[in-house]
């Protein structure tokens, strides 16, 4: 990602790849690296034009922009600018996976290891509803600090 970004750059693409400091060990050493916080991404501000398009796609590292229904996304500058409040004061902070409200999801971990829902907000918090199919009842739990992973 550093390289892209660097060759990017070099190209006259404004860039940005938001990292945090992990500790690495090895056998003789502990050493303090920086890694991209979203592995294989690095975002691009540019008016998409056919000629950038290509100056981007030409860069060694790239494979292609994110697209949905063949359109590239916009990204809102404030979830750009909470990346790189993270980035900068290096907050502690992993990748996971996405959740949407409504997605069937399973806890990983802690007491409720293995546990199948749907992901709800209930109160602005997030609930996990279980349905039991054959009385048509349903009971909701919140699961605010558990880790939990689409199915």
């Amino acid at each position: 990602e550093k390289k892209v970004v660097t060759q990017l750059q070099d190209k006259a693409v404004e860039t940005f790849l938001p990292t945090v400091k992990e500790i690495h060990r090895w056998s003789d050493r502990h050493k303090a690296v920086e890694v991209a916080m979203l592995p294989g991404y690095a975002f691009v501000r540019t008016v998409l034009t056919p000629e950038v398009r290509v100056r981007v796609l030409q860069t060694y590292g790239v494979t292609s922009f994110v697209c949905f229904g063949g359109e590239v996304p916009s990204i809102p500058d404030q979830q750009i600018d909470e990346l790189r409040l993270l980035s900068e004061h290096n907050i502690n902070c992993s990748e996971t996976p996405f959740l949407s409200l409504g997605q069937r999801v399973r806890v990983r971990g802690g007491c409720l290891e293995g546990l199948e829902g749907i992901l709800v907000s209930r109160h602005g918090e997030k609930t996990l509803v279980l349905s039991i199919e054959s009385i048509q009842r349903s009971i909701s739990i919140a699961v605010g600090d558990y880790t939990l992973e689409p199915i």
